[in-house]
């Protein structure tokens, strides 16, 4: 095989292995995607009440901006580590980004609000509340400290602030893993196997982003030739 062959057959192995990530966030977004649009459904449809979803049909507006917020900010932003994606369209990115921060931070802030004001039950309440407001308050923390890095052309920083708040906003994927995990020692959950469900999911998000910021696997990083446009706000 000749050098231009080989250097060829690398570079498109290289890029199905890095279209496979953006491919992988979308399948575990498809967790809180579908659950979202199954929720959307029984509100347009006048599903019946129950105690369940007694406060989605009470007050559907915050969760009506969660979902669509939240399944906006998971599809698209997993596409942000498309690198073949960014070398041929680097004006996606940035594009993209305009969207995915107001998106992210409409699902953060309105999870925030669910938490605090719905009436939620009894399981969901006291520690678990707290939890959830913690991370959703981080997750709009990072958001914005990623927009002002990029207004400020850090690029490292914004990298880092937007892993961390995508790696936030994907725990609920993640959390239907270790909630079913919970699931085999304690069924149904008490209301501190929910707590260990919940925050293990958004920990082991978190501990991968910080896995692919502080050791930057090739994968992950964009284009140098195209780092400096790769503005996603």
């Amino acid at each position: 095989m000749s050098a231009g062959a080989s250097c060829l057959t690398i570079n498109r192995m290289n890029a199905l292995r890095l279209r496979w990530i953006p491919l992988s966030l979308v399948l575990l977004s498809l967790v809180p995607v579908g659950g979202g649009a199954f929720r959307v459904t029984q509100l347009a449809s006048g599903a019946e009440v129950t105690e369940a979803n007694a406060r989605f049909f009470a007050a559907p507006v915050p969760v009506v901006l969660h979902i669509f917020g939240a399944s906006l900010f998971l599809v698209l932003g997993a596409f942000q580590f498309d690198g073949v994606l960014r070398r041929k369209r680097p004006g996606w990115h940035r594009a993209a980004g305009r969207l995915i921060v107001p998106c992210g931070l409409t699902a953060a802030l309105s999870g925030v609000w669910m938490a605090l004001f719905y009436d939620l039950p009894a399981e969901d309440e006291g520690i678990l509340t707290v939890v959830r407001v913690f991370f959703g308050s981080a997750m709009a923390a990072a958001l914005i400290l990623g927009f002002a890095a990029i207004r400020r052309r850090d690029y490292a920083r914004h990298r880092a602030w937007m892993i961390r708040g995508y790696a936030i906003g994907l725990g609920a994927g993640t959390q239907a893993f270790t909630l079913t995990s919970v699931l085999l020692w304690q069924n149904p959950p008490d209301s501190l196997g929910r707590v260990v469900g919940h925050t293990a999911g958004w920990l082991i998000n978190l501990a991968v982003a910080e896995w692919i910021i502080r050791f930057k696997p090739p994968a992950m990083l964009p284009d140098t030739a195209v780092a400096g446009q790769a503005v996603p706000a």
